[in-house]
């Protein structure tokens, strides 16, 4: 049986959640200590995290990685997180009634949560590490004959 989808060199995976009921803030606050993490990693710290926002982003990930490993046919040790975005949905108008007939408007916010994985790739890794290197230390005593000159 032939592959529903050849592997290309950069292949992504993306997985959505739309109009999550948590506000994209607090779902923000999450994403952003997951999205520098090793995949299993991130799995790992969503799952022990008690915040609502961690709820949508565990259920997001898995259907990403389930989309990988299903339909594309891709290894789940070879899947990095590329982007976490995560943008407001639509919002819920209610409001709270007051004094004298008056009401105070608020909203429920919502999320939509788009997760984009990819393929680890060797060059990625040597890039990486070609790009951290160490400091570069100025020769105090060189510039100040190039000044005399």
């Amino acid at each position: 049986m032939p592959e529903r989808f050849p592997k290309h060199k950069n292949m992504e995976i993306i997985a959505k959640s739309k109009s999550v009921r948590v506000s994209p803030r607090k779902t923000r606050l999450i994403a952003d200590t997951i999205r520098n993490l090793p995949l299993e990693q991130a799995l790992v710290v969503l799952a022990t995290v008690k915040k609502r926002g961690a709820v949508g982003l565990e259920k997001t990930l898995k259907s990403a990685v389930a989309n990988a490993v299903k339909n594309k046919n891709l290894q789940r040790d070879n899947l990095m997180i590329k982007t976490i975005d995560v943008l407001d949905g639509p919002a819920f108008k209610r409001y709270h009634h007051s004094t004298r007939g008056r009401i105070h408007p608020y909203k429920k916010r919502t999320s939509n949560i788009t997760i984009v994985l990819s393929e680890k790739s060797e060059s990625r890794s040597l890039e990486l590490e070609t790009k951290i290197e160490e400091p570069k230390v100025q020769n105090k005593t060189k510039e100040k004959e190039d000044a005399s000159k």
